[in-house]
């Protein structure tokens, strides 16, 4: 599978989950994914976010939880084969956890985009994931899900 057939195949397998939950994530519909489809949904949102505006962006729009501290990570480095890129979302929500607060707070355009000068590291660790990660994790965890999905 190339690389863009592996994109659009988790385009289209997260647009199918996306739309089975009723079209956004909450806790009352989230027992409807498996543990894989969650794994899935968390890594477009990750490359979504990322793509566009870095981590930051990732964890002003909210994802931070549900991609950095949900198990995501865990199962990559753990069951998925994919250490190196888990332990770099460990590295990340590491950074993450201990500007939390300030990082989720509404704030206006200009202190948002502020925050990409007062957290460099979550910007070098956005570029680091589209330099070094994004093209080889993407066709693996597609690979991945293929292989393990229960569809």
């Amino acid at each position: 599978m190339t690389y863009d057939e592996s994109v659009a195949y988790l385009n289209t397998m997260t647009d199918q989950l996306i739309e089975r939950i009723g079209g956004q994530l909450n806790e009352s519909n989230m027992n409807m994914l498996s543990l894989n489809e969650h794994c899935l949904l968390a890594y477009r949102y990750l490359r979504d976010e990322v793509m566009e505006g870095g981590f930051i962006q990732m964890i002003q729009n909210g994802y931070g939880p549900y991609v950095l501290l949900g198990p995501f990570p865990m199962l990559l480095k753990k069951e998925w084969g994919m250490k190196q890129f888990g332990q770099f979302l460990f590295d990340v929500a590491r950074e993450y956890k201990k500007h939390r607060e300030e990082l989720e707070a509404d704030k206006s355009d200009e202190d948002f985009m502020a925050q990409y000068e007062l957290f460099e590291i979550l910007n070098d660790y956005g570029d680091e994931y589209l330099d070094d990660y994004e093209e080889i994790i993407t066709p693996q965890i597609v690979e991945y899900f293929k292989t393990h999905s229960s569809h």
